[in-house]
């Protein structure tokens, strides 16, 4: 939230299909179903879990709002896509492409000449080297890290902590140091 209120902008009010608070920061919470979109409607979709935020972003048609924390670090030569959320502290380096409706969380390093695919998370603390794919959907945990030129598929997940040294196939979830795959999610 406070992204979005550093960047300058105002919150109408808060969605939230089941609402336990009535307000937060005097901002209204509304149930999803009781607002009202119009074509001038600009949104923010800020849930975690990325199937959800692509499922709801498909589903909604109105203008999406690409969010930049101020103090997060972006090369004028990056590229952010609509209604990604960049938190305090990332840093997006030149010749990056960060998709639509990502979420870049607090103090995550994506270097040089990687390309995060859309609905993807990357964790607080996690750091990508120059050159990484990263696919649809994919989540990276927190903290963990992934050299230079490694290509990670589409809606895999990176446990915590892991670090990657070799490219990840879709679906696989991969844990450790060094780390390894040991399942696959759902397609």
């Amino acid at each position: 939230m406070d992204s979005v209120f550093l960047q300058g902008d105002t919150i109408e009010a808060i969605l939230d299909d089941s609402p336990k608070k009535k307000h937060l920061y005097e901002i209204p919470i509304i149930k999803a179903e009781d607002f009202k979109v119009s074509s001038d409607t600009l949104l923010t979709i800020s849930i975690g879990d990325n199937k959800v935020r692509k499922m709801i972003s498909e589903k909604i048609s109105a203008k999406f709002h690409t969010v930049i924390h101020p103090k997060a670090i972006l090369s004028e030569y990056s590229s952010i896509g609509e209604g990604t959320v960049v938190m305090a502290g990332a840093i997006v380096n030149p010749d990056s492409v960060v998709g639509k409706h990502c979420i870049i969380n607090t103090g995550a390093v994506i270097d040089h000449d990687c390309n995060i695919g859309d609905y993807a998370h990357i964790s607080p603390n996690a750091s990508l080297a120059g050159d990484v794919k990263v696919g649809e959907g994919t989540h990276v945990g927190i903290g963990a890290s992934v050299i230079q030129g490694v290509t990670i598929g589409k809606w895999a997940v990176i446990g915590a902590g892991s670090v990657v040294l070799k490219d990840v196939e879709d679906y696989a979830v991969v844990v450790g140091n060094p780390g390894r795959i040991i399942k696959y999610t759902e397609k």
